[in-house]
């Protein structure tokens, strides 16, 4: 393969398929993803339109060994932060504060990974989070 070939080295998973987040207080629960056969996560969390300013997007990453047992993520297992991947409430500015993605990359070592986002949104705001999984043991990845 040629060096510069990242399409058959990666993975893309949807962890939260685009859906709108919205009703104070409420957020979605991301999708448990494998890691088995990549040693590296990184998660984008994507932001369309926001109108409110005062909303705020919380991103929690969960590690675990089985799927049934999640935990919050030590932050030496982030590459990032929680916080950093999630937005404040602010005036929204396009490309920073609204219809932006963040991202956060995850090193720890357990087998199962998942990413939540809660918002004091109350009006329906569109996200998405994506995983990409690199550094396949197996390539090329299946397309």
């Amino acid at each position: 393969m040629a060096y510069r070939d990242l399409h058959n080295n990666v993975d893309i998973v949807a962890v939260i398929p685009p859906i709108t987040v919205g009703t104070t207080g409420t957020g979605r629960t991301g999708r448990v993803i494998d890691t088995r056969g990549y040693d590296a996560v990184e998660l984008a969390i994507n932001y369309v339109a926001i109108t409110a300013t005062a909303a705020t997007f919380t991103v929690t990453v969960l590690e675990g060994d089985v799927t049934g047992t999640m935990t919050s993520v030590a932050n030496g297992d982030l590459l990032g932060t929680e916080s950093a991947a999630g937005l404040a409430a602010a005036v929204r500015v396009d490309g920073s504060t609204e219809n932006v993605s963040k991202r956060i990359g995850y090193i720890g070592s357990k087998r199962y990974l998942r990413a939540d986002v809660e918002s004091t949104a109350t009006a329906g705001t569109p996200i998405s989070v994506n995983a990409v999984l690199t550094r396949a043991a197996r390539a090329p990845v299946a397309t």
